[in-house]
């Protein structure tokens, strides 16, 4: 698969399937092993990227060859289906290296998890396979100007025998790259869809016009569709996911607060290693070096301790997951997962930007220069966090536990 330039606009422009198929991997282990792999080269030119806006094309090429897209695809279509504990570290071992390369995915893995509990057989059969076979999706679900995130004015029209759709949106992370568009759209019956849209369909602009000042490079930008058309067993009926109990919140919020927990991660080590390296101590510490000063040696062990309190968090709302999902879903397990997931991303959203923040408190003026772009951890934990309040997440945690109330059914809790 050939790379696309960066360039504001990208239309009109058909990604093929990757020429060479992708590996498929076979377990757990194989998964982080190709995690790692991909850090360690992700890491080296992250802070580059994110100076000079430029988007990460090579690195979500090795990505997708590695096999990393399709992790948790179930057994019985030909994927690994890995534990949703080894799901959560594959992407804090990514986002430590670059939190923009584990975010571009993220929707991919949602989507998945959409599929697995709304689409017929026979759109399993075939969007599974082409995720198998090296083929990214990417999102195009929420929108601008709307009353709140469930809100949809996209509209997809029944016209024969397949559909149009028409709208605009916004925050399409992965849509850049991505083979598949996914277009949250109302039917003809005011119901929610969900509709696979090839990359080069007529009708169809991506458009890199992303602002923020965090994950600088993740293209979340805008969508366009102009009366694009869409093959009726493409449009999948995710309407049904509010009827039925599920964990769709969940595996989207576990993922979100595993790319949190890189960033915090990444923002501790470099912590560590300012301070050892070019921090200059107090003049009051009386000591030789920085890394003596026994404030400094004390708020460093607390970023670890509750860094590692994140990550126990994460790792067992991961496993809740897990026994969940290997029974039929109820109403009371989705919520159980729910909200421990939820409790895993109030402390993954805190430490990463205690940590991204302390970074430089702890290092000196001397971490502010430009040349180091250390403030990269900082812009992106507060750009990522943003995704839902954890305001909201204290109220759903405390109201299950004190009135039994269950959470809401969406992809934000």
């Amino acid at each position: 698969m050939s790379n696309l330039a960066d360039a504001s606009v990208q239309s009109d422009l058909d990604i093929a399937p990757l020429l060479l198929p992708a590996r498929v991997l076979r377990n757990d282990a194989q998964a982080l092993k190709a995690a790692h792999e991909l850090a360690d080269i992700a890491r080296l030119q992250a802070s580059r990227r994110d100076r000079q806006r430029k988007l990460p094309w090579s690195e979500i090429e090795q990505f997708t060859r590695s096999g990393l897209g399709s992790i948790s695809i179930p057994r019985e279509f030909g994927g690994p289906q890995v534990s949703f504990v080894t799901l959560a570290e594959v992407f804090a071992i990514i986002s430590a290296a670059d939190p923009a390369l584990g975010q571009i995915p993220q929707n991919q893995f949602g989507i998945l998890n959409v599929l697995l509990h709304s689409a017929t057989e026979r759109q399993k059969k075939q969007l599974f396979q082409s995720v198998l076979e090296g083929w990214r999706i990417g999102n195009a679900g929420p929108e601008r100007d709307s009353k709140n995130t469930l809100e949809l004015k996209a509209r997809i029209t029944a016209k024969g025998d397949s559909f149009v759709i028409n709208g605009q949106k916004f925050y399409s992370t992965g849509a850049l790259f991505a083979h598949w568009i996914t277009v949250k759209a109302l039917n003809d019956e005011g119901k929610p869809v969900m509709a696979f849209v090839r990359r080069g369909t007529a009708g169809l602009r991506i458009v890199d016009d992303w602002s923020g000042f965090g994950q600088r490079t993740t293209a979340s930008g805008t969508v366009l569709l102009n009366n694009v058309p869409v093959e009726a067993e493409l449009v999948v009926d995710n309407w049904r996911l509010s009827e039925v109990p599920n964990t769709q919140g969940a595996v989207s919020q576990l993922i979100q607060a595993a790319i949190d927990l890189g960033i915090a991660r990444a923002a501790i080590d470099d912590s560590i290693r300012f301070v050892r390296e070019r921090s200059r101590p107090w003049i009051d510490a009386n000591v030789e070096r920085a890394s003596d000063d026994l404030y400094v040696i004390a708020d460093i062990g607390k970023l670890k301790i509750e860094l590692h309190a994140a990550e126990a968090l994460l790792r067992k709302a991961a496993k809740v997951l897990d026994q969940v999902s290997a029974a039929p879903v109820t109403a009371e397990s989705a919520a159980r997962a729910s909200i421990a997931v939820a409790e895993a991303k109030v402390l993954t959203t805190e430490i990463s930007l205690l940590a991204s923040e302390k970074l430089f408190e702890l290092a000196g003026s001397r971490a502010t220069l430009a040349e180091f772009n250390l403030d990269r951890h900082w812009r992106n934990a507060r750009v990522h966090t943003l995704h839902d309040p954890v305001r909201w997440k204290y109220h759903a945690v405390g109201t299950y536990h004190l009135n039994g109330t269950l959470p809401a059914r969406h992809s934000w809790i």
